[in-house]
């Protein structure tokens, strides 16, 4: 069974999608990865396969949920032991790969990239919303996550299963949520971070709030009459 593979879901990346995965071909082969690229508009698909990237090219865009649910399915089929979300954007940092794989081995289903576990959240509006999510997802849960929001995520086989075979698996908050309720058990390691250095996020000043509103409902609310396919497995 191979190992780890490294999920990029790409949208409109073309002036990050080269740095991102020359950088772990060069430096971290060690790692396999795929990128997905989600319908993008402009250059990303060309320049994957110019430079022969290992690809998904999804014909017309999914949203984040739906690149992520095909990378997932791409590493359940292919046999990886585990799979970590990295975004396209230059953000994440592959240096911590092999702490967050380390990790994982001592039995963890979920290994978070975390920027607070060491160091204290920021008093702003954007890390408010993150500190609300975190009161929500341990008033659900029990679970203290300091960095709900960080899409630098590690899996396990089990939850790559469970994400490739069950439906409305998102790479979000309330999907960690859900997934704690339903016994996985998760854990986080220090990380830094990167700013963007190129292209937009589509996350706006009004995306975020609509996010933070949006997640908030799902964990307190909607998570509580969510159904599972119990068919397939049991975590």
């Amino acid at each position: 069974m191979k190992e780890v593979l490294v999920i990029i879901p790409a949208y409109n990346e073309q002036d990050n999608i080269k740095r991102v995965v020359d950088n772990l071909i060069c430096n971290y082969p060690q790692y396999d990865y795929i990128v997905v690229n989600d319908g993008s508009r402009d250059h990303t698909r060309r320049i994957c396969r110019e430079n022969n990237y290992k690809l998904l090219d999804l014909p017309i865009n999914l949203g984040l949920a739906g690149g992520f649910q095909a990378g997932m399915k791409y590493a359940y089929r292919a046999g990886y032991k585990y799979a970590i979300q990295f975004d396209a954007d230059g953000q994440h940092k592959p240096e911590y790969i092999e702490m967050m794989l380390k990790k994982i081995k001592e039995g963890y289903d979920i290994v978070i990239g975390s920027r607070f576990v060491e160091r204290k959240k920021p008093l702003s509006l954007r890390m408010l919303g993150s500190r609300l999510i975190s009161g929500a997802i341990r008033l659900t849960t029990g679970s203290k996550i300091q960095d709900p929001t960080s899409g630098m995520r590690m899996f396990s086989r089990k939850i790559i299963k469970e994400c490739a075979i069950n439906m409305n698996y998102g790479p979000e908050p309330d999907t960690v949520s859900f997934l704690i309720k339903n016994g996985a058990v998760v854990a986080e390691v220090q990380v830094e971070m990167d700013e963007r250095i190129a292209g937009q996020s589509y996350l706006t000043a009004f995306k975020s709030v609509f996010y933070m509103i949006r997640m908030l409902t799902s964990i307190i609310i909607i998570q509580n009459f969510r159904k599972r396919d119990k068919r397939y497995l049991e975590l």
